[in-house]
């Protein structure tokens, strides 16, 4: 056991400018820290088995769940069951920060909807 942070996990990137550090990475459970720079967004998708928490440390985002725009500012965050259509994007002009928690793993799990 040890404790984590961006500085010792796992690092990747994704779409254009945004960065992912796998805080827990199991196949049972992952939390991922995120970083979003401003009009960023996610491809709609879905995950047949995982349910998500997007839990916002700064900025803000708008989370899409299943056809209904959801605001998240600091400290908030949204569940999203399986089987679920969504995507998240920033519509601010600062980088948001959050933390995505996915239960089992959403890795190999991601249905573009």
């Amino acid at each position: 056991m040890k404790v984590v942070s961006k500085i010792n996990s796992e690092h990747y990137q994704w779409g254009v400018g945004c960065d992912g550090w796998h805080l827990v990475k199991s196949a049972a459970l992952s939390i991922i820290q995120e970083r979003v720079p401003p009009g960023c967004s996610e491809v709609r998708h879905l995950h047949g088995e995982s349910e998500q928490f997007f839990f916002v440390l700064s900025g803000c985002a708008t989370l899409e769940v299943n056809g209904e725009a959801f605001q998240l500012t600091e400290h908030q965050g949204f569940h999203v069951l399986r089987n679920t259509p969504h995507q998240l994007r920033i519509d601010g002009q600062i980088d948001l920060h959050f933390v995505v928690t996915s239960t089992p793993s959403s890795h190999g799990d991601r249905i573009e909807a």
